[in-house]
């Protein structure tokens, strides 16, 4: 089947930021502008349904089937093969893209079993080129970027965000592939040395502060208020196009079937937005007929959006993060509220939280089945484990779990498990290596008592 896409001409108007609590307006996405002029909310990128109804359901799934895994640039991307649903009058040359997405859906049989569910998957979005599924938002944000720079009048000079991690590794790695400097705000101290040494390899523009990440938050919106320095965190909704490709990636996976619960670790709650976003448009051009239930897992140290869902949302909380395993979700101020929010009511969504202990047993239960899960995984996966136990989640039910980052990149949290040494942590399925002599009887002697001989 030929590949065909929408020219930039014909798009250009049918793709624009708009506000995201409704305020009349339209403003171009090449345009550096992060919240609505009128009322100070978010924006969104919103694409004009009329122009995408062009071709009808099928042949949306049979364009983006044809794409998956290609050689045929930049289509084989998991975000860009899905272009005309993201940014359609983004140019060739300046698409910045690393083949990301795509990534495998793990069938977790033997841990589904034990949790008492015949249908357990787990979408492995860490398994892309800095490890996370924040890359699936930079590509876009960044291709962005490209453009605007190749623009009469632009003033950008740089790109910069504030993180706890997983979005300075990609935003690292993205800008240096694009030849464009990129200025990385991170808290001092409270991210692994894996995240720490992934932006510095890159070349990149590398502040360690003292302060947790909504100080440096506060302080990445204040740097880039004269619109030379770019701004890449999640309040950009460029980012939100990109990571909303994963739902859309996980239907096609399954033949262009809907699960029936979606978990995924939230922290500034851009991701559980971008995935109600992605499914909302597949709904509303006709490609699925239902929503998923979205879940939203949070650390019990750093659970705003879990105190706000207690209260009916009557009104956002905020919190000061503690110190938590899970430190790419340790925010206390998320940006994505409103958003999350939406996402969460219209999927009849449920946001739930786990403490440092449960994520720790989580990981560790994971692992013994063969998986490699980052901590931020541990919570969602723990968070399902109080689901099913209280029986929302039933045994016969499809079930996603979205494992945001590759475990390597926490080595440190894994050996300080399996070593005992994780503070207030009881290390019950610990597997520290034995160090023994170099005598066949005494390897023997071991051999046998571990296997129970």
């Amino acid at each position: 089947m030929s590949v065909e896409a929408l020219s930039p001409e014909t798009c250009t108007d049918n793709v624009y930021f708009r506000c995201f609590a409704g305020c009349e307006g339209k403003h171009p996405i090449y345009d550096v502008i992060y919240r609505c002029p009128n009322c100070g909310s978010l924006l969104e990128v919103y694409h004009e349904r009329d122009s995408l109804r062009n071709r009808n359901a099928y042949k949306w799934q049979q364009l983006f089937d044809s794409r998956a895994s290609t050689t045929n640039w930049p289509y084989g991307s998991g975000v860009w093969g899905m272009r005309e649903w993201v940014i359609p009058s983004l140019r060739d040359e300046n698409v910045v893209s690393m083949c990301e997405g795509n990534t495998n859906l793990f069938w977790a049989d033997r841990l589904g079993k034990q949790l008492g569910l015949s249908e357990l998957w787990i979408k492995l979005c860490g398994n892309s080129h800095t490890g996370s599924f924040k890359d699936l938002g930079m590509t876009v944000l960044v291709s962005v970027v490209k453009q605007m720079m190749a623009m009469e009048g632009n003033r950008v000079q740089a790109v910069a965000c504030a993180s706890t991690g997983d979005t300075s590794a990609a935003l690292a790695a993205y800008a240096a592939y694009a030849g464009i400097p990129a200025i990385i705000f991170l808290p001092a101290g409270k991210v692994s040395t894996a995240q720490l040494i992934q932006p510095v390899a890159n070349g990149a523009h590398v502040l360690a502060l003292d302060t947790d990440f909504d100080g440096c938050m506060k302080i990445v919106q204040d740097v880039t208020e004269d619109q030379s320095i770019y701004l890449a965190n999640s309040m950009n909704s460029l980012r939100i196009e990109g990571q909303k490709t994963v739902g859309i990636e996980i239907c096609r996976q399954f033949d262009w079937e809907v699960p029936d619960w979606i978990i995924i670790p939230v922290g500034n709650l851009g991701n559980i937005s971008a995935l109600h976003k992605g499914f909302s448009l597949m709904k509303d051009l006709g490609l699925i007929n239902r929503m998923p239930r979205l879940v939203a897992a949070q650390a019990a140290k750093a659970d705003p959006f879990y105190q706000s869902f207690k209260n009916g949302f009557a009104a956002k909380t905020s919190v000061i993060a503690g110190e938590t395993l899970a430190n790419a979700i340790r925010i206390g101020d998320p940006v994505s509220y409103e958003k999350a929010v939406k996402a969460v009511q219209e999927t009849n969504g449920v946001v739930e939280q786990a403490t440092e202990q449960e994520l720790a047993d989580a990981c560790a239960k994971a692992d013994l089945t063969g998986m490699f899960t980052c901590p931020h995984t541990g919570v969602a996966l723990a968070v399902l484990e109080k689901l099913v136990n209280r029986g929302e989640i039933k045994p016969t039910e499809r079930v996603v779990v979205i494992s945001t980052a590759h475990g390597l990149k926490f080595a440190d949290f894994k050996v300080g498990y399996h070593e005992s040494k994780l503070r207030d942590i009881m290390s019950a399925s610990a597997n520290p290596p034995v160090y023994l002599k170099a005598d066949n009887q005494v390897v023997k002697d071991e051999i046998s008592k571990r296997l129970g001989n």
